[in-house]
């Protein structure tokens, strides 16, 4: 008897997940005065359990783009005129003098740099800390920008999928933490509503018991640090 192929399973057209876990009833509509645009990294893309696009429906002003070098982007930062780089200032994994040495606004100089009234443009690199520092190798336009590090922070909630560092975040996560800093008069947890359920449904299909087992000790041991490290891009967070 020949072996049936398992057919694929219908997904939502928006939010992209099985129509049986679909997440758009979860996902507000936040009007954001700083407009947010996610670099996506094409790996990042294909991820099952990739925020980015999450965080990008959930916001009235946001955009993502798959790729690793962006030639729109000298374009996009000279319209715009005052734009901000999601990614430490020091990189401290892997020192790049060739990065360090091109001009750019430190991120003690950013406040100031943007008197008009802060930041126009957000740019959230998203992929592993390795492809994430890629993205901003290829694009010199980049490592012109004044720079955004998050501050130390909750642990994350993203207890389904492994980081390359203690103290990473989902990049939904670094979205909202960043967002939160730069308008502080909005609300952007909720932002985080469909990733929670997202994690919980993840939670629920692999059982707790292979939760416990694999994933719920990484997250105890997280607790004194943060799951993008804290001064670190997006996605780098969970690998």
């Amino acid at each position: 008897m020949p072996i049936q192929k398992k057919r694929p399973r219908r997904r939502c057209t928006r939010c992209q997940r099985p129509l049986s876990h679909c997440l758009c009833t979860h996902i507000p509509s936040i009007s954001n005065r700083t407009r947010v645009l996610v670099l996506q990294h094409p790996d990042e893309a294909k991820h099952p359990l990739n925020t980015a696009r999450l965080a990008v429906l959930g916001l009235e002003h946001a955009e993502l783009l798959v790729g690793e070098h962006f030639p729109q982007l000298d374009g996009i930062v000279a319209s715009i005129g005052r734009a901000l780089l999601l990614f430490p200032e020091k990189d401290e994994g892997r020192p790049r003098p060739e990065l360090q040495s091109r001009p750019r606004s430190s991120e003690a100089e950013w406040p100031s740099a943007f008197a008009e009234g802060g930041p126009a443009l957000l740019i959230v690199p998203d992929g592993t800390w390795r492809k994430a520092r890629k993205i901003v190798q290829l694009n010199p336009v980049l490592n012109t920008l004044p720079r955004l590090g998050l501050p130390p922070g909750e642990p994350s909630e993203y207890r389904v999928r492994k980081a390359s560092e203690p103290a990473a975040v989902s990049t939904i996560e670094a979205i909202s933490r960043s967002l939160s800093m730069l308008e502080p008069g909005q609300d952007f947890q909720r932002l985080l509503a469909p990733f929670k359920v997202l994690v919980q449904q993840q939670i629920e299909a692999m059982g707790e018991e292979v939760y416990e087992r694999n994933y719920s000790l990484r997250t105890a041991k997280q607790i004194s640090g943060t799951s993008l490290p804290t001064s670190m891009p997006p996605s780098a967070a969970q690998e």
